[in-house]
């Protein structure tokens, strides 16, 4: 077990760390000690050549303590108020505790109309790139005080999945306050038993995680698992551990056996396909026919407007979609040629029929192999 988390260590130069709400919190709304104890951490790799970013939650713990709010709130623009309270004091937190051995922090407020949008997205990854060649750590979190639903990532696992392809991580670590991913819900099951390794996500993965959060936190083990399950698919291994234990990171970096290891997908998608299928979100659906799911499948072709039977949503030319069976089964997600009222009326027919029925044809392709990010067999994106 060790020899194997050292080989995948031993190419690991940029790593992102996610620290969670759970590991965060204390009784001044944020635990002092802890972010002191993993910044002297995180120093440490820095001396040894590593490149450092961190995905931050907290700051809604932050402000509610310097309310005095306590439970879970349950409006949004009362998280957003919190999140604007406590994102100054957060920031000022790490900036003081990295700023004792003379380093730099950056802070960056996303949303996902940051990542979505592709010259955007790549301007994210030019300035985190400059950054961290500059020895800066990257402070990363939500812009909580704008994201509404339709621009919120959801919980910061998923942010820290999408970060991930950004920085062309080697190494994600999500730091959370259990000791990783257990068979069962551990909360009153006293049988259950921490899962090392991770080889594949299957459905009994994904089953044995909960989507119970913290009061103050957004996500549960399940997202955590999900966002696994997207690294994993680009090439990257994922490690749950245990954030408030002293010396985590350390142990991590020795190749010790701690939390839960998921090894990534030995054939994994490229950057761009995997913008693609994980940050975008899909504006619409395509219903395949049978001959259409092969040619994508099996064939590696582009999709054809022969082999569409049926478009749901209204989207553009330029928007993604995903293509789905006639059974409802994710098969694809794309960037779409036509708008969905011109796939509409070219469906079903042969592409030398596009011109004659909408006066124009730009393209042979609904959706180009170039520009969809197809679903490995037994998974869903």
């Amino acid at each position: 077990m060790a020899k194997e988390r050292k080989e995948i260590l031993s190419d690991v130069k940029n790593v992102l760390i996610k620290i969670g709400t759970g590991v965060l919190s204390g009784k001044e709304g944020i635990d002092l000690d802890i972010v002191e104890q993993l910044v002297d951490e995180i120093v440490e790799l820095t001396k040894k050549g590593y490149q450092i970013a961190v995905v931050t939650s907290g700051a809604i713990a932050s402000g509610m303590h310097r309310m005095g709010l306590s439970g879970k709130l349950k409006s949004m623009p009362e998280k957003q108020a919190a999140a604007a309270i406590g994102q100054g004091r957060l920031m000022r937190i790490y900036s003081n505790a990295f700023g004792k051995h003379g380093l730099a922090v950056a802070q960056m407020l996303l949303t996902t109309s940051d990542l979505t949008d592709r010259k955007r997205f790549l301007n994210v990854r030019n300035t985190l790139s400059a950054l961290m060649e500059w020895g800066v750590i990257p402070i990363i979190n939500e812009n909580d005080t704008v994201a509404v639903d339709e621009i919120k990532f959801g919980d910061n696992d998923n942010l820290a999945a999408m970060m991930a392809n950004i920085i062309e991580a080697h190494l994600l670590i999500n730091l959370t306050n259990t000791k990783g991913l257990y068979d069962r819900n551990p909360s009153g099951a006293k049988k259950a038993k921490l899962i090392p390794v991770v080889e594949e996500i299957t459905d009994e993965i994904e089953a044995a995680a909960t989507a119970e959060a913290d009061p103050v936190g957004m996500g549960g083990m399940k997202s955590k698992v999900i966002a696994a399950k997207k690294v994993t698919a680009f090439g990257i291994p994922f490690i749950i551990a245990h954030g408030k234990t002293k010396g985590v990171l350390r142990d991590i970096f020795a190749g010790e056996k701690i939390g839960t290891l998921f090894l990534p997908d030995s054939e994994h998608m490229k950057s761009r396909k995997y913008w693609i299928a994980y940050t975008l979100r899909s504006r619409g659906k395509l219903i395949l026919d049978d001959g259409a799911k092969r040619a994508i499948i099996e064939q590696g072709k582009s999709l054809l407007p022969s082999g569409i039977i049926k478009v749901e949503g209204d989207f553009h030319e330029g928007d993604p979609v995903t293509c789905v069976d006639m059974d409802g089964k994710p098969l694809a997600k794309g960037l779409a040629n036509y708008s969905s009222s011109d796939i509409d009326k070219i469906k079903g027919l042969k592409t030398s029929k596009i011109k004659q029925v909408i006066g124009s044809k730009p393209y042979d392709e609904i959706v180009h192999r170039d520009n969809m990010a197809v679903v490995k067999e037994g998974k869903k994106q």
